[in-house]
């Protein structure tokens, strides 16, 4: 699919089992984000978005570079929020029960269907699926699961000139400039400016805990997005897809025992 093409989710959907039938399938491609405010100039569904965009390119890549031919599945919208993101009007928490159910009956349905391999292009920060995945491979010997979290696998340093930057920020903002530019409202963009949490040792990331959102940000956003711009988006997604699309062509001779 042409990369004009990508314009909304609705092109996961319109492949026919006429089409399907065609062909055969090495690796099954599973997007999965969130639904949450991103800042005032981007959209709820961001991390669909993207993590469907990344997914639907790194496939082509690998199919042109070593013919590894790919299913990207629709996006998953369930996403795991903090507290301070709750009580915003439709941002949609997700227990980790219900995250690990949908998987659960994703991987199913594929390993009847004789697939065996899945990566998960996970596009939210807060999504953690390293325990289910560990819970899948009990059940599910000889399936396997990878998981690429595409905002964390290339330096951001290289690429974007600010240095905070968690959410709806500069690096976002950038692939979204580059993938969906009729979705970025700009001008409504809040500064992302950041209020640390109270425990100095949290900061320092000595210790962990799900900090209040409401309590950090003004505008939902970590990370200023006035620097961002089309061009970053693409020099960086360009890298992100490459290292995506080598992954795949090393699954496809991957034995799954």
């Amino acid at each position: 699919m042409d990369r004009g093409m990508v314009k909304n989710f609705l092109d996961a959907l319109q492949v026919t089992w006429g089409e399907v039938r065609k062909h055969d399938y090495d690796i099954v491609i599973l997007p999965w984000g969130s639904i949450e405010p991103h800042n005032y100039h981007l959209p709820y569904l961001t991390d669909c978005y993207l993590s469907y965009g990344i997914a639907l390119d790194s496939a082509n890549a690998a199919f042109e570079k070593a013919g590894v031919n790919s299913m990207v599945l629709p996006p998953i919208y369930l996403g795991s929020q903090n507290p301070g993101q709750w009580n915003l009007p439709f941002c949609i928490h997700t227990r980790t029960e219900t995250q690990k159910a949908v998987l659960s009956d994703i991987v199913d349905s594929l390993y009847l269907q004789n697939f065996h391999k899945l990566v998960i292009v996970n596009g939210h920060g807060g999504n953690s699926f390293k325990a289910l995945i560990r819970d899948m491979a009990r059940t599910y010997p000889d399936f396997c699961i990878v998981l690429v979290d595409w905002y964390d696998i290339v330096p951001k340093d290289d690429f974007f000139e600010e240095s905070l930057d968690e959410h709806a920020g500069e690096q976002e903002t950038s692939v979204m400039l580059h993938y969906f530019p009729h979705l970025v409202k700009m001008e409504d963009a809040g500064s992302g400016r950041t209020t640390p949490v109270k425990i100095a040792s949290v900061n320092k990331k000595i210790g962990w805990m799900p900090r209040n959102w409401s309590e950090v940000t003004e505008d939902t956003g970590i990370g200023n997005p006035k620097k961002s711009t089309a061009e970053k988006g693409e020099k960086y997604t360009e890298a992100v897809v490459s290292l995506i699309a080598d992954l795949l062509i090393e699954l496809k001779d991957f034995k799954v025992k």
